[in-house]
């Protein structure tokens, strides 16, 4: 079942995502990929005979973060008059979700209110025991090495342990509900689900507070250990230690003055609040442990319309760790290329995708012709450029223990461009398979990478012969791939040029300068590659443009993505920069990017998450959310309009 986030939260061991309501859609533990612990867990309110499930449509939602922490608020009015206010966040250290709900009336109310489950302990329904504890006012439903535990302040007065099957000997948790009155089951084995509740009896305007605490251990005893620390502490400072959590974390960021907004304050209050956020969502994607990131908390575990987005491609990765390493977080840079080394192939080339702890990921690159060659590129030129932004003196520790890594990198890439143009691969988007621009963009820039780490390591052999490849790359990619009408092809599949346009042409500027704006003529080339991608992909919404993948995309309905606008904005605002002087070609440049920028603020979920694409009819954010990827280009951009105030 296909489950898109309105919301994330988690410290290092736990990632939780949830939906606009305050549904929980996913709890991942002990790693941001796998295991994946919620089939569903929410509340509801059993009233004048009926239950009121607070994600059904009858309630409405506000849901936000609390300022610049991962703290969420979520506030459902019921058109009965009643009011549940939600508030979610972490334990600072454990792997425990709190879990905070006020509830008040405008009538008199007489109930009970209701908090179900239906886990699958280790990614799994079947096979699952569940039990409940009285004396340790606990519920747990384990398999093997995982344990959930539910407990409660004040302590819950009813339960139910289901069977979720129709035929079970004992009533689900779900339909047991319905009359109100829990059967207090106290263990069972199986396919289950689970519920705990308390009397409600509220007078007009009164209300009352019922606080849960969802944690996960390995053991047995240590989910009994973990849940009762808890329960000793109180919510208000394991709140207070979340919004610490996030506060010293942002205190390390790059600040931004963002002058150049002064005249529109609140665009300017709104830029700097989605850099926030992005920092923060691509901290809850990244694995502390392995230092990989999670392209997206899964949603779509079955592949029922894609491949899934709970792994970690390099593509994507090198662009959040440069992005974090341009905003003040070089470690996480360090780190993942540490990852690199390890998970680096016997060729020299790496996966399509992996599981966080570097075990390759299901994939449809298992062939040479099916690989993506890009990932391999772009890793070498990530390599480089956080060598170059290392102090000189750390220089030679880091060259050294990459050496071997670049050296088998760079030349998996000269034995795929014999030719010059690179063999057949998948493209980017994993579409086709072709010789592509922005892949050859990718090859040459890793290549150039590796030829300057080799003469900083003094391997002069290795510098001219990889740099002389990188410039033939180079040389084929605009002798045969730009188009007589004034933009780069998609590529050559089926051995036919296609003249499709592609917006990740404009790869061949930003990131991998295979084109110079230094250059008058490759300047014009960016221009008309710019004009083109407008013209040919913006698509109307939210008051503004965004940018679709490709002509006649059909995924997901050919949506414009937030990456391919950010895209474009990056090259629109580095252009400006590369003037040196304000003039009417800079405010043209500048304005675009502007446009494009405000697009992608008015298409971000309500708590301000970045998605992969916006809804062409509705304009909301749409498919997989957040997107490391979106918000490690948005962080671009933000540091790119930080840089205008001295233009």
């Amino acid at each position: 079942m296909i489950r898109h986030p309105n919301a994330i939260l988690g410290n290092d061991k736990l990632l939780v995502s949830m939906g606009e309501k305050g549904n929980l859609l996913g709890f991942f533990y002990p790693r941001r990929d796998w295991a994946q612990h919620i089939g569903e867990s929410k509340a509801c309110i059993y009233t004048n005979g009926g239950l009121l499930w607070t994600d059904s449509p009858e309630w409405t939602s506000k849901q936000e973060y609390v300022d610049d922490t991962n703290v969420i608020t979520t506030h459902l009015p019921h058109f009965s008059g009643i009011e549940v206010s939600i508030h979610d966040f972490m334990h600072q250290d454990m792997p425990v979700l709190v879990r905070k709900y006020g509830i008040t009336s405008k009538e008199h109310i007489s109930g009970k209110f209701y908090y179900y489950s239906n886990f699958q302990a280790g990614e799994n329904h079947r096979r699952n025991s569940a039990f409940c504890d009285l004396d340790a006012g606990l519920l747990v439903q384990y398999m093997q090495n995982f344990y959930i535990g539910l407990s409660s302040a004040p302590g819950f007065e009813e339960w139910q342990v289901g069977k979720i099957q129709e035929n079970g000997w004992v009533a689900s948790a779900i339909s047991d509900m319905e009359d109100g009155q829990l059967q207090q089951n106290v263990e069972d084995i199986g396919d289950l689900d689970n519920s705990i509740g308390w009397e409600l009896n509220l007078l007009p305007g009164e209300s009352t507070t019922i606080t849960l605490f969802i944690g996960i251990a390995s053991e047995r005893q240590s989910i009994y250990d973990l849940l009762a620390d808890v329960l000793e502490q109180s919510p208000a400072d394991i709140m207070h230690g979340s919004e610490d959590r996030s506060v010293r974390w942002l205190s390390k960021k790059r600040a931004l003055d963002l002058s150049v907004l002064e005249d529109d304050p609140l665009f300017k209050k709104e830029v700097h609040s989605l850099y926030v956020r992005s920092l923060l969502s691509l901290n809850l994607l990244n694995d502390p442990e392995e230092g990989s990131f999670v392209a997206s908390p899964e949603f779509d575990p079955a592949f029922e319309m894609c491949g899934g987005y709970g792994f970690c491609w390099n593509r994507d990765t090198v662009e959040i760790v440069l992005a974090l390493l341009n905003a003040g977080y070089p470690e996480f840079a360090a780190k993942f290329f540490e990852w690199c080394k390890r998970t680096q192939l016997p060729n020299g080339s790496w996966f399509q995708r992996y599981w966080l702890d570097g075990k390759e990921a299901p994939s449809w690159g298992n062939f040479d012709d099916s690989t993506q060659i890009d990932e391999t590129g772009s890793t070498l030129y990530a390599i480089d450029h956080h060598y170059q932004k290392l102090e000189v003196a750390e220089r030679p520790e880091f060259l050294e223990t990459m050496w071997e890594t670049v050296r088998e990198g760079a030349e998996y890439l000269m034995g795929r461009t014999v030719q010059g143009l690179h063999d057949p691969c998948r493209c980017l988007w994993e579409s086709e398979i072709g010789i592509f621009s922005y892949t050859n963009a990718a090859i040459y820039a890793g290549l150039k990478g590796a030829a300057h780490l080799a003469k900083e390591n003094g391997v002069q052999i290795f510098a001219e012969k990889w740099f002389d490849r990188a410039e033939l790359v180079r040389k084929e990619t605009i002798e045969k791939l730009w188009l007589k009408e004034g933009y780069f092809s998609r590529g050559i599949i089926d051995n036919n040029i296609h003249r499709t346009v592609d917006s990740s042409m404009i790869g061949t500027f930003i990131p991998f300068a295979l084109l110079s704006s230094n250059d008058p003529d490759e300047k014009a080339m960016i221009l008309s590659m710019i004009e083109h991608i407008e013209s040919a992909l913006r698509v109307p919404v939210n008051g503004y443009f965004g940018i679709k993948r490709y002509e006649n995309d059909n995924y997901i309905d050919g949506n414009p993505w937030v990456v391919t606008t950010l895209w474009l904005s990056r090259a629109l605002l580095t252009l400006a920069i590369s003037l040196g002087n304000k003039d009417d070609e800079y405010d043209l440049l500048v304005n675009k990017a502007l446009e494009y920028i405000k697009w992608t603020i008015r298409s971000t979920t309500s708590t301000g998450l970045l998605s992969e694409q916006v809804d062409k009819t509705t304009g909301r954010a749409a498919w997989a959310r957040p997107l490391g990827w979106s918000c490690a280009l948005f962080i671009e951009n933000a540091l790119l309009l930080n840089e205008l105030k001295e233009a």
